[in-house]
Order: structure tokens, then sequence, then C-alpha cells
């Protein structure tokens, strides 16, 4: 009956999210455009501060290693 079980309680998990998502509010394209640029513009920013901020320390380990004569 373990096998029966788990059956019912799949097709009562698939019902139940298919109520869910008739629930949802899902954005129209004017907003998803939106959206997308704005995480688009904020990878751009963040992986610019994480390049500057690479090329800076490299900078600093190469200036202390050249102090030491490494």
């Amino acid at each position: 009956m373990a096998a029966l079980d788990k059956v019912r309680e799949t097709r009562t998990f698939i019902e139940e999210s298919w109520i869910e998502l008739q629930k949802v509010t899902w954005p129209d394209w004017d907003q998803l455009k939106g959206a997308t640029i704005v995480v688009g513009l904020f990878t751009i920013v963040v992986s610019a501060i994480i390049w500057l901020m690479d090329s800076i320390s490299g900078w600093v380990v190469n200036l202390i290693m050249g102090i030491f004569g490494a």
C-alpha cells in the first residue's frame, strides 16, 4: 500500500500546485523588460566592482612582492 499512498500524495501535490499557480500574478511585457534591464545593469555594475577590486588587490600584492624581491 505504500506505493499507492505515494501515488496519491504525488497527485495531491500536483493538484495543489496547479491551484496555487492559478493565483500567481504574472508580469506583463513592460514589467518583464524593465526587470530584465535592471538585472542586466546590476550584473554589469557588480562585475565591474569585482573586477576593480581584483585589479587593485593584484596590484597591491605585486607591489608587496616587489618590495621583498619575490
